[in-house]
């Protein structure tokens, strides 16, 4: 694990890819649905749909014959009873005997703060082409925005229980809708997406017990896993470099949800004033300008004293963020770009060979000259029989 923990570190400090500058994240359009203070009732069953409305045009995909967007009911990161938002679509056409065959998307990192909500802002240009490929290939896609953003409440941050929840009561909730939708699914996610994927298909057969779902397996790449290790070693003199803006922003964006999930541990006595103003800056701000914000910031200035040297704090980011490596009861996909600096290779390849040993159903797909956001549409032409053949 030190020899894996080492290699990623030398990774994280080697600069990023020459990419453009993110545009500013615009206002959202909440679609007539607005629930970011919903004061109403929460039904007693997670899943249950509470509300839907078209989603606005701009909002939607090229290759959707129909768009939604729901509210349902799913249990906040403190086991609270509480509400998620998501987006639904449908492809263009006429639907197969059965309905069509649903892909929960597990979406990436956009932030903390409400305005950040993937179901009230357009997507990305590659999630616009790499979710139009999936209905293009037939399946329906729910896509959950992750309980806490867009409702009330903090989104609890690559808290993988919290996600899970917000992945399989969505797909429950779209079965409500009265949609032709087949009950046949499974996850695919990236980077967040894909730590959120991997608990959700942990826990997917065991949470959708009861609903009829027919779940098959689940594709992830960028896998952050086993970095929990990573965080728990910061502290005055860790890391020794200073990062790239993006993996600083991530460690705010951690900071900020594990502190929410377990004030017990009282993260906030370890850091300076200065880090406690970035980690509060983190529950707002979304992905763009936090990165601005973190820009040349030396981690190290945030801590006054090592995380680890809170009682609890290495189980407790364990429990809020590790990725389990087994008792999957289908199938795995894993894609990793070996030119990724925002989760290095050692990451999901530390991940890739815990299942191996636990004799997990996984299997493997690197691709050395694609970077963290590349790895996306690169693995289609491997994701896509993948989907195929566990969707049958």
């Amino acid at each position: 694990m030190f020899l894996v923990l080492a290699t990623a570190v030398a990774a994280l400090s080697a600069p990023s890819p020459a990419t453009a500058d993110p545009a500013a994240t615009p206002a959202p359009n909440w679609s007539g649905l607005d629930v970011r203070d919903y004061a109403g009732p929460i039904p007693q069953r997670a899943g249950t749909l509470i509300s839907r409305v078209p989603l606005a045009t701009e909002l939607s995909l090229p290759a959707a014959g129909q768009a939604y967007r729901i509210h349902y009911a799913t249990p906040d990161q403190h086991g609270r009873p509480a509400t998620s938002t998501g987006a639904v679509f449908l492809p263009k056409g006429s639907p197969p005997p059965g309905g069509w065959p649903v892909i929960a998307w597990a979406h990436g990192t956009t932030g903390l703060g409400d305005g950040c909500t993937p179901s009230a802002l357009p997507r990305s240009d590659r999630d616009s082409a790499y979710l139009s490929h999936w209905l293009e290939q037939g399946y329906a896609i729910v896509s959950t925005d992750y309980v806490g953003l867009g409702t009330p409440g903090l989104m609890s941050y690559l808290n993988g229980d919290s996600e899970a929840h917000s992945i399989v009561d969505s797909v429950q909730a779209a079965q409500q809708m009265g949609l032709p939708l087949s009950t046949r699914w499974a996850i695919v996610g990236q980077s967040q997406g894909a730590g959120a994927a991997l608990n959700g298909a942990h826990q997917a057969t065991a949470l959708s017990r009861g609903s009829g779902l027919d779940y098959r397996g689940v594709v992830a790449t960028g896998t952050p896993a086993n970095i929990e290790q990573i965080i728990a070693l910061g502290g005055p003199d860790f890391p020794p470099v200073t990062l790239p803006a993006g993996l600083n922003t991530y460690t705010a964006y951690i900071l900020a949800g594990f502190s929410e999930a377990r004030p017990d541990l009282d993260v906030r006595s370890a850091l300076t004033p200065r880090g406690a103003e970035l980690v509060a800056k983190a529950r707002t701000l979304c992905y763009t300008e936090m990165a601005d914000v973190m820009t040349g910031v030396d981690l190290r200035t945030l801590f006054r004293a090592p995380l680890a040297g809170i009682p609890g704090v290495r189980a407790g980011l364990a429990e809020y963020m590790g990725t389990p490596y087994d008792g999957y009861d289908r199938p795995i996909f894993l894609g990793q770009g070996l030119l990724d600096t925002d989760v290095p290779a050692p990451s999901a390849l530390s991940l890739y060979a815990q299942m191996r040993a636990a004799d997990q159903p996984v299997e493997l797909h690197v691709y050395p000259t694609e970077d963290h956001s590349g790895t996306v549409l690169a693995s289609m032409p491997d994701s896509t029989p993948f989907l195929s053949r566990i969707m049958r």
